[in-house]
């Protein structure tokens, strides 16, 4: 009798949960997630993958443990279930069946996981090792082509470090473990933060021999113990667990989707970083369709960086190494490139930007090369190209080395360089530069996006914060990012005003009320390596889309509320 009243609530409360969130409707499927240490665990990412299926669906649990799947998001079938929430595992591996019309439940038990630094982000990995915030600075230009676990699971001596800094340098920035390239000739990577190519000044050679050093001492080098505790983040609480994340894997682990965008028909857009194409997502049933880039450098690395849409929809992308950018059009398929002429080109070309959005003011599109910082322009329709050369900071006499370039509304340049914290303005007609500065010292402003008031939204990698600058009265206002160790990678602003960024080092979606200055983030279910973030403000509330550069994967992320 007892054990049947328990049955009978324990029913009760799974029809309870599964009718409260979505009003009168079932959800598909729902539980509890606890633990002998917490009890019921808020903030924990449960994540449903049906078999055979390409699509994962994940949502939170809330202040009591529970969570829940709308049946819109969950076909029937069977599905393995896994979670995150770093210092436990699973107790043993959980599966439910989804039925029609009907709703599942499957509690699920965590207990202490036997391996934790398997679990820690680049984030936190950074908050754990030893070391000052300068030492540590260092693994920022380390993330682009693979994890921190690589390196503090290493057992490398500094000597040996300094070769496999040498080894890096001359590796291309979109390179994988999976899939690495080799530069061409002469062309070297500046592995000791902001642009540059290579090694080459005694000042740079000793802050890499003392980031080997530093290095050294928190791999495994000295033996299997680490020397220091591990520090990990909190789970998301609150408003951070309000969300639904659908996760696309592509159709090869090589791919890397860059950046992303979201077309005015609902299709999703991405650059691969490794390879030549232009891909395109149907989130409704998540087929790939692949439109390949003509090779235009022969024997040189290939892969694209920067994805923008222009005036009439049409499709652009940087094209890095193989020195030249190239159109998509969306009506005839067809992709038309465009070479950066000969006699400007070195080992080194390479074109990382390329700003076509505002090209109907003047017929132009801004074009970055990393080599020696050099700002372009090209003439579409006439193949003309024009070289405005480096521009230099008056007050450092520095070059500027932009990470990435945004026409405003009239197609003038921001320039956000990556070297310091300066941003610039240039005048398409005058090529006259204004310099504006962030009040974060050395910021290291970067990607970004020009808001319909022609305000430029920006990320400041090493400042940890989002900032905006506003032209017209010459403003900025900067926004530090809760989390240490967040280092935004890029930032666009939403319909209702808020500013959302996400980055390569702790897998969090971060989403700003400008108007209050509330922070709220949320947890992704996998290791995601952001780059290019974007919101599709067709939908209410708005949706969030990135590419995971590692995970070869899209993600989408529905915030609740």
């Amino acid at each position: 009798m007892k054990s049947s009243l328990l049955l009978s609530a324990s029913t009760a409360l799974a029809f309870v949960l599964a009718t409260t969130a979505f009003g009168q409707n079932p959800a598909a499927l729902t539980g509890v997630v606890t633990s002998a240490k917490e009890g019921p665990m808020e903030g924990v990412v449960v994540t449903a993958k049906k078999d055979g299926a390409t699509i994962a669906i994940s949502v939170a649990t809330d202040n009591k443990g529970r969570y829940s799947f709308p049946t819109a998001k969950l076909e029937p079938g069977h599905y393995t279930l896994k979670i995150r929430a770093v210092g436990y595992d699973l107790d043993h591996p959980a599966m439910s069946d989804v039925k029609a019309g009907a709703s599942s439940t499957a509690d699920l038990k965590l207990v202490p996981t036997k391996n934790l630094a398997a679990q820690l982000t680049n984030a936190e990995w950074l908050m754990s090792a030893p070391g000052t915030d300068q030492q540590k600075k260092f693994l920022l230009s380390c993330n682009s082509c693979h994890s921190y676990q690589r390196i503090v699971n290493s057992q490398h001596s500094a000597d040996e470090f300094m070769q496999v800094f040498d080894r890096m340098s001359g590796y291309y920035p979109g390179s994988t473990p999976l899939q690495p390239q080799r530069l061409i000739g002469s062309a070297r990577r500046n592995l000791g933060g902001g642009a540059g190519n290579g090694m080459a000044d005694a000042s740079l050679a000793g802050r890499m021999r003392g980031a080997a050093e530093w290095l050294a001492t928190i791999n495994l080098h000295n033996g299997p113990e680490r020397s220091y505790a591990l520090h990990t983040l909190p789970r998301p609480s609150g408003r951070g667990t309000h969300m639904i994340v659908t996760e696309y894997d592509l159709p090869r682990k090589t791919i890397e989707p860059h950046d992303v965008i979201v077309d005015r028909g609902g299709q999703v857009w991405y650059s691969d970083f490794g390879a030549l194409f232009i891909g395109k997502l149907d989130p409704k049933t998540g087929k790939v369709t692949e439109y390949p880039i003509p090779k235009i450098k022969e024997g040189f690395p290939v892969g694209t960086l920067d994805l923008e849409e222009d005036h009439d929809g049409n499709l652009w992308v940087a094209m890095m190494y193989q020195g030249g950018v190239a159109e998509f059009n969306r009506k005839t398929g067809k992709v038309q490139t465009w070479s950066v002429p000969k006699e400007w080109q070195t080992d080194a070309t390479q074109q990382s930007f390329v700003s076509p959005t505002s090209m109907q003011a003047d017929g132009k599109v801004w074009v970055k090369n990393s080599d020696h910082a050099q700002i372009l322009r090209l003439e579409p329709k006439t193949g003309k190209w024009e070289n405005l050369g480096s521009f230099t900071d008056p007050e450092t006499k520095k070059n500027i080395g932009s990470y990435g370039i945004n026409a405003d509304l009239k197609n003038n340049l921001y320039m956000l360089d990556f070297n310091s914290g300066d941003l610039g303005i240039l005048d398409g007609a005058t090529k006259k530069l204004r310099i504006f500065r962030t009040e974060i010292p050395n910021s290291r402003p970067r990607r970004g996006r020009v808001d319909e008031q022609n305000r430029l939204w920006f990320a400041e990698y090493d400042g940890n914060a989002i900032g905006m600058l506003d032209p017209k009265t010459e403003t900025m206002k900067e926004w530090r990012v809760p989390s240490e160790w967040s280092n935004p990678y890029d930032v666009i602003v939403d319909k209702n005003g808020d500013a959302w960024t996400a980055s390569m080092m702790n897998d969090r979606v971060v989403r700003l009320n400008t108007k209050t200055g509330q922070f709220t983030e949320y947890l992704l279910p996998n290791p995601t390596n952001i780059r290019r973030v974007w919101i599709d403000n067709s939908t209410t509330p708005v949706t969030f889309w990135a590419g995971s550069n590692h995970g070869a994967s899209i993600v989408k992320l529905e915030p609740t509320d």
